[in-house]
């Protein structure tokens, strides 16, 4: 009995090392299997890529102007609405005009008033004339008659003076546009009466437009002296929504100096603006394609931050991955722009870095076209 007994107990703890043998062996392949996990690597992309600089811009129409009174008066009548498209030389306002007319027929009369005068002094001025030859009058009588006629010609010239007064004034009871363009915010409606100088509307012609934007001294330098600007001076807009616009605009002008304050110098683009979207005063952004040749990148998805720092896994020749902080000069939709810490032979983890640990052992996947990598994206 003690015997069998005895076998028993062996019996029983063999059975158990050999299950915990087993428990082992298992945990350590499965240990294998997490070890040997694939992921896809890419070597860096050395390319000629662009980028995007974005400018804050300030929109405003290529002519806008303020309609003004140039006289005192009621307003009679508002031949127009706001927003709306006028052609120049269109009618838009009538102020009173019934005092100028006046004006008008007095001026008209005192001229009439003072031909009749001078028809009658040249009657008088020849029939003196005759008698002056004859010595039946003396001659300082001819003097007189021919000053009572230089005072009516005086009377004349003052008469189409008035008249031409009259004249401009009564235009000035009708405003029209000076231009074709879109009519603003009209404050003063029919009734009102106005002082002259009284802001009446103004009128935008926005079939272009101006957009001002400032530039560092650096980005100034380096857009007017490259010969790498894509589509030469040629630059692009994003709208307030977001939206790209759909016309390129072109650089006009730049300041003639740098404001002393802020170290920047404005630049004067101008855009097309055929349906009218861009309207006086909106704000947009300018955006400025710019050439990078021959530079290193990396999809930004292969990345991961710590502390304000870019770091990459880095595979080595045993396959295992080392962690690796670089340096980024610019961040580009989907990539980054290596500065300097990789080099285009290394191989780095494309994409899963956050289940990673630094010597971590992996089974490499290389993705065979990198250049394509943003279909990926």
């Amino acid at each position: 009995m003690n015997f069998h007994a005895l076998g028993c107990k062996l019996i029983y703890c063999i059975l158990i090392l050999s299950v915990l043998f087993l428990h082992s062996c298992s945990r350590t392949e499965g240990k294998s299997v997490a070890i040997a996990e694939k992921y896809s690597v890419i070597h860096p992309i050395m390319i000629d890529t662009f980028y995007k600089d974005e400018y804050v811009a300030d929109i405003q129409a290529v002519q806008k102007v303020e309609i003004r009174t140039r006289l005192k008066g009621f307003i009679e009548q508002i031949h127009v609405d706001e927003g709306q498209l006028v052609s120049e030389g269109q009618l838009l306002f009538t102020l009173s005009s019934r005092s100028f007319q006046d004006d008008l027929m007095r001026a008209n009369a005192q001229l009439k008033s003072a031909f009749a005068e001078l028809k009658a002094v040249e009657v008088e001025l020849k029939n003196v004339k005759q008698l002056v030859e004859k010595d039946i009058v003396a001659k300082s009588e001819q003097e007189m008659i021919e000053a009572k006629k230089e005072s009516i010609l005086a009377k004349i010239d003052e008469a189409n003076s008035s008249i031409s007064i009259a004249r401009l004034n009564l235009s000035y009871t009708q405003i029209r546009a000076p231009f074709s363009g879109f009519i603003n915010r009209i404050p003063n409606k029919k009734g009102s009466l106005v002082e002259e100088g009284t802001l009446l509307t103004s009128i935008t012609d926005n079939k272009e437009v101006f957009a001002y934007f400032n530039v560092s001294e650096n980005d100034y330098l380096n857009f007017i002296l490259s010969e790498d600007t894509i589509h030469k001076r040629t630059l692009g807009m994003k709208l307030a929504n977001q939206e790209e616009y759909a016309h390129r605009g072109i650089v006009e002008v730049t300041e003639s100096e740098f404001d002393p304050s802020s170290g920047n110098i404005a630049f004067r683009a101008r855009f097309p603006n055929p349906n009218g979207l861009l309207k006086h005063g909106s704000s947009a952004k300018i955006i400025i394609d710019k050439v990078l040749r021959n530079v290193m990148l990396i999809p930004q998805r292969s990345t991961f931050e710590l502390q304000d720092k870019v770091f990459v896994f880095v595979v080595d020749n045993s396959q295992t991955v080392r962690q690796r902080n670089i340096s980024v000069s610019k961040r580009i939709p989907h990539y980054y722009v290596v500065e300097s810490g990789l080099t285009d032979e290394e191989t780095i983890v494309f994409e899963g870095v956050e289940n990673l640990k630094d010597g971590q052992k992996i089974t490499p996947s290389k993705i065979t076209n990198p250049v394509h990598l943003s279909h990926h994206n």
